[in-house]
């Protein structure tokens, strides 16, 4: 079974799996991926025990549409209609649909169905939400195809489905609290910028250096019990002073999403382990 990301999102890892992959465990038990965001790895790996999560309440809701049964079905036809009905309008009034009292009343499959036509018709992919948290890009330029394939959300369905996935909506540090020795968590979080550049805005609170220095101390937290522990970055010398006492592998990706459509091309990027492979 071959699935794909459903969603383009910031910080989406499918250009780096190649890195990744080479820099796995040989083995482990439960998989854990606390900033989930588009999944690349999860759905690369396909691990048959995971938890997954993510602090946007409207992405972990599309995975959870995708994983039940009746959801699903809702949610397909929902597309189906959106596809039909898009043009700027539509696109504008669906947008703005969660300004309104009235959305708090939305089913779950209408809300994902509302967030993957976003995705897939905003300008650049880019999922950005005000203080507030109402999502404000403008719609997209390009000529979109199609919301869905149908073969991979369906692959995704019966993967979700039939596997012992948990998914959950909160806090890093929570998602990761069963963690044991032999588990494997990756951390994906928004990355340390210097200059001001990044994106961090798909939830409607940033990620600060404190945050990454809370990050580094869970990180050396499960690293101390024996679990496996990755995380991805940008190269700057806050994240490599952090994380001077393990291994540090700087590679280069392409970045697909930046708020500045000309911002987008290869940048460095570090991924940090407490294992070796050799």
């Amino acid at each position: 079974m071959r699935v794909n990301p459903v969603l383009k999102w910031a910080g989406g890892k499918t250009q780096l799996l190649p890195e990744i992959n080479k820099r796995l465990p040989k083995q482990f038990n439960t998989y854990y991926e606390p900033f989930f965001g588009g999944g690349a790895l999860l759905f690369s790996l396909l691990p048959s025990s995971a938890v997954i999560n993510d602090l946007n309440p409207e992405l972990m809701n599309v995975y959870k549409c995708i994983k039940h049964d009746t959801q699903f079905i809702r949610l397909l036809k929902e597309l189906d209609r959106h596809q039909s009905l898009h043009n700027k309008s539509y696109y504008y009034l669906i947008r703005d649909i969660d300004c309104s009292p009235y959305y708090k009343n939305w089913r779950d499959y209408e809300r994902a169905a509302r967030t993957i036509y976003l995705n897939k018709t905003c300008f650049n992919g880019l999922y950005r939400v005000n203080k507030k948290g109402h999502f404000n890009t403008p719609i997209g330029t390009e000529k979109y195809k199609k919301l869905y394939d149908l073969d991979n959300i369906t692959n995704m369905h019966e993967y979700l489905k039939n596997n012992n996935v948990k998914i959950l909506c909160g806090s890093y540090s929570s998602a990761v609290k069963d963690a044991k020795a032999g588990d494997f968590v990756y951390f994906d979080p928004p990355y340390d910028y210097q200059d001001g550049d990044g994106f961090t805005s798909y939830t409607a609170n940033g990620f600060t250096k404190e945050n990454q220095v809370e990050l580094f101390n869970l990180f050396k937290e499960l690293s101390d019990k024996g679990v496996y522990v990755m995380l991805s970055n940008n190269n700057t010398g806050f994240i490599r002073d952090l994380y001077k006492d393990y291994n540090i592998d700087v590679v280069h990706a392409k970045r697909a999403i930046n708020h500045k459509g000309d911002g987008r091309g290869a940048v460095e990027e570090v991924i940090i382990t407490n294992y070796s492979n050799s």
